[in-house]
């Protein structure tokens, strides 16, 4: 099988390169770019793959409220770029999409499973779904999978790091460590993800599925829980949405849940903290090895 992945170069992305089977060809800038229509035409007609699984995305929040045209040129218009051509050569499509379609429901207290209504309350979700949307109306052969709290060892070009990666260094930094105790998800690890991806496109054109850690928290407890395992002793003050501004409005709840995994036969991904003690230790594995480069270079 022949599978290409754009935005090769990002957190999943580069995980997915990695546990994918077959041949595997990775795109990404700036030598692609899924906004430009006969760039995507030539680079996916020179490699004729079965499967184009689509990671690229402006995923920094803040920055989409002030980059509106940017955000749906490659969310939405990008994506519609990709499945049409992914259909003319016959492939299926993989549209990466976030828990961020949701957020308007105020008196939701449940994870979102996949039957239920979207509605975004920022940018960035409004234009991931509008890419959902076109991809789906681009062919039969597709499969839309959305995830929460993305988090891994490439870290996300976009935002100069991830969520673990911003408090480690800030810890470090021996700076007050402020998170909001309102807003739930699902912190997902991309290794785990990029897995799930692999046992998917196994499995052929799924639809829309959910995949994200099994269980949920708020992102202080998700914060405190890296800090305990990485730095003990440092806490995290627990604070409200509303004592914390950002330029974009987020979901009180966008934690996921669902049930098309198990459906398809793949056993859903691992508690939260499961995945990032994994990852917690994948990092402290890197950072040994390249300090032993060092050494043995000098």
């Amino acid at each position: 099988m022949k599978t290409a992945v754009i935005g090769a170069r990002g957190q999943l992305g580069s995980d997915l390169c990695a546990r994918l089977a077959g041949d595997v060809t990775g795109l990404d800038l700036p030598e692609f770019d899924v906004r430009q229509a006969d760039r995507v035409a030539a680079a996916l007609a020179e490699i004729r793959p079965d499967v184009v699984v689509n990671c690229a995305a402006l995923t920094n929040v803040d920055a989409c409220e002030d980059r509106i045209d940017q955000a749906f040129a490659v969310n939405s218009l990008g994506a519609s770029h990709v499945a049409r051509v992914a259909e003319q050569h016959g492939a299926a499509v993989v549209y990466i999409s976030t828990d961020y379609v949701f957020g308007r429901d105020t008196r939701r207290s449940q994870p979102y499973t996949e039957d239920d209504p979207t509605g975004p309350v920022n940018v960035y979700g409004a234009s991931k779904l509008a890419g959902e949307h076109l991809t789906a109306i681009a062919g039969r052969r597709w499969t839309i999978v959305r995830t929460c709290g993305l988090y891994g060892l490439a870290g996300a070009a976009g935002k100069g790091g991830n969520f673990v990666e911003t408090m480690l260094r800030l810890a470090d930094e021996d700076k007050p460590l402020r998170v909001v105790s309102d807003q739930r998800v699902s912190p997902t690890s991309t290794w785990e993800l990029a897995g799930k991806i692999a046992e998917l496109i196994q499995v052929g054109p799924c639809g829309l599925v959910h995949v994200a850690a099994i269980d949920s928290c708020s992102w202080h407890a998700f914060a405190q829980g890296i800090l305990d395992r990485e730095r003990p002793g440092v806490s995290v003050e627990p604070i409200r949405s509303d004592q914390y501004e950002t330029r974009a409005k987020r979901p009180a709840l966008s934690a996921l849940t669902g049930t098309r995994l198990m459906d398809f036969g793949i056993e859903p991904c691992r508690p939260w903290r499961d995945m990032l003690h994994e990852y917690l230790d994948a990092r402290r594995q890197r950072v040994t090895t390249r300090t032993s480069q060092v050494r043995q270079a000098q």
